[in-house]
């Protein structure tokens, strides 16, 4: 609470704690007598376990976040988890699609089905805003300002942010509203919710995923893709266009500007252009 974590945040940090304990209950000790050696330990089962660096350094963060607290609330003396290393993260170029194959993948959605116009209105949505999948989710209708072609979205830590939206997501958006939307059976609780079921409640995640994933299949795609690889091509897109760092970091909702940049080593065909034009050998 007093950090203001998404309720997805705070899954995972349960979670991450949860492996300690089992780990610890091997050894017979409790989270408060365990000392550097085992918080040592743990990490190297961690990565006899195939952890990627990146999840271990997240595991890492939230063992000190716990460790600090029990110091807080006098449960340690000391903390253990101060020294604790973490991995080193390379800096991993994140996958995403071509104009061409976002176009063809959205291709494939039929609309003729009951939840076609509802899939390319949350695709084109999607790709037009850069959300993640839990903003995308739980994007609400009351947040919908589309006569001005804008979006309110709750990002992590409830921050809000204004993101535009483009002409094709509203045309979209608005068919859904209009024609399939106003079909639907819609539970108590969920009236405000944009993208619904066909119970008439929020969808999952996992579904957004599956639904990426069989129409990637369909259009013959063979890179591995989710949800988020819409949010890397929204942006990498952007730079590959000349959009200014700065005004991508505000609608990606990156709360560090260094996040944003990787997105810079993208434009690949900037690169070129710049070894064609200087090298001597070009």
């Amino acid at each position: 609470m007093e950090k203001s974590l998404s309720p997805n945040s705070i899954e995972a940090y349960l979670r991450d704690i949860e492996k300690l304990f089992v780990y610890l209950e091997e050894k017979r000790k409790l989270p408060t007598d365990a000392g550097l050696n085992d918080l040592t330990g743990f990490v190297h089962h961690l990565y006899d376990l195939g952890l990627t660096a990146t999840s271990q350094a997240r595991v890492i963060s939230g063992i000190r976040a716990f460790y600090k607290y029990l110091k807080l609330e006098n449960e340690i003396k000391d903390d253990p988890s101060g020294l604790l290393e973490l991995p080193k993260l390379a800096r991993k170029l994140p996958e995403f699609l071509s104009v061409e194959e976002i176009n063809a993948l959205i291709d494939q959605i039929d609309l003729s089905k009951p939840d076609g116009e509802r899939n390319k209105a949350m695709l084109e949505t999607l790709y037009s805003c850069g959300l993640r999948v839990s903003e995308l989710v739980e994007l609400k209708i009351s947040n919908l300002f589309l006569d001005d072609q804008f979006i309110k979205v709750i990002g992590k830590g409830n921050k809000e942010r204004l993101v535009p939206i483009g002409s094709v997501a509203v045309k979209h958006l608005t068919l859904y509203m209009n024609h399939v939307r106003v079909h639907m059976p819609i539970k108590k609780g969920f009236e405000d919710i944009v993208f619904l079921n066909k119970f008439g409640r929020t969808l999952s995640r996992q579904m957004i995923f599956l639904i990426i994933k069989q129409l990637a299949k369909e259009a013959q795609i063979k890179k591995n893709i989710g949800p988020h690889t819409f949010r890397h091509s929204f942006a990498t897109h952007l730079i590959d266009g000349g959009a200014d760092l700065r005004a991508i970091q505000e609608m990606l909702g990156h709360s560090s500007i260094t996040t944003t940049e990787i997105y810079t080593h993208l434009d690949r065909n900037y690169l070129r252009d710049i070894v064609l034009q200087y090298h001597p050998r070009s």
